[in-house]
């Protein structure tokens, strides 16, 4: 899978996503669309983590899904 794809099927990633990190709000999930520079701003944002970590969580976060092929 790539970034592609989750895009395109954002609505159906975007529930696993809102499991992980609870504190992303429905209307930011929309907003971030499947984007992943996105995705790790806001989480970054939220948790008030270094992009670094949030960069990492998100790999960990993807490769744990069977998504091991996203960059």
């Amino acid at each position: 899978m790539n970034w592609d794809q989750i895009e395109g099927n954002w609505k159906q990633f975007k529930g696993k996503v809102k499991e992980k990190w609870g504190m992303l709000t429905d209307d930011e999930l929309n907003t971030i669309g499947g984007k992943r520079d996105r995705l790790a701003g806001k989480i970054q944002e939220k948790y008030g983590i270094m992009k670094e970590e949030a960069d990492k969580q998100l790999h960990e976060f993807l490769n744990s899904n069977g998504n091991s092929r996203i960059n």
